[in-house]
């Protein structure tokens, strides 16, 4: 069984840049390259991909899933409800004008989408495809965040940018040590 499971991790990871850079948006995700982001734009999009991780590892929660992976989607509950608090007093303190609530409107069309992908999964399809959607969603947080902690226009929220950074490098080294662990 972990024969195949190996072989439909590299499939996904192979496709699963593509298919991204393709449904991306650059108001949705700014690109890695970019030096500078919006504060609307950062404002609309952190609720949205903190809620997709709340909400994806809520649903890993209750599959059928390896007890690392569980491990894994607990703290990604624990740590990513912290920065919703974390970002709503940042908003508060912010100067921004941007009507924005801390828990955001619906999730972003891109986010629902890989919400939607994991829905009807289980056992390990749900964790290979969980495991790939986190690593890409944590690729380009970690792109939003330290372009933004670099050249944000809002000082709190900025701060907040700076303060997130380490959990998301933290979370990227544990998906990393998941994809290994089935490699």
């Amino acid at each position: 069984m972990k024969p195949h499971l190996t072989l439909a991790m590299v499939a996904l990871f192979a496709g699963t840049p593509a298919a991204f850079a393709q449904s991306a948006t650059p108001a949705d995700i700014p690109a890695v390259g970019e030096t500078k982001i919006e504060t609307e734009t950062f404002t609309r999009t952190v609720p949205s991909a903190n809620r997709f991780e709340i909400e994806s590892s809520k649903l890993a929660q209750q599959k059928n899933v390896a007890a690392d992976v569980r491990e894994f989607a607990s703290l990604m509950v624990r740590d990513h409800t912290k920065a919703g608090e974390d970002f709503k007093a940042a908003l508060e303190q912010s100067q921004t004008t941007a009507s924005v609530t801390a828990s955001g409107p619906a999730l972003l069309p891109k986010d629902q989408a890989m919400l939607d992908q994991l829905k009807n999964l289980d056992g390990d399809e749900f964790q290979a495809k969980y495991i790939a959607l986190q690593t890409e969603a944590h690729k380009q947080a970690l792109a939003l965040f330290s372009t933004y902690a670099q050249s944000g226009e809002d000082p709190a929220l900025k701060e907040f940018a700076k303060k997130t950074l380490p959990t998301l490098r933290t979370h990227e080294n544990r998906i990393k040590d998941l994809v290994a662990a089935r490699s």
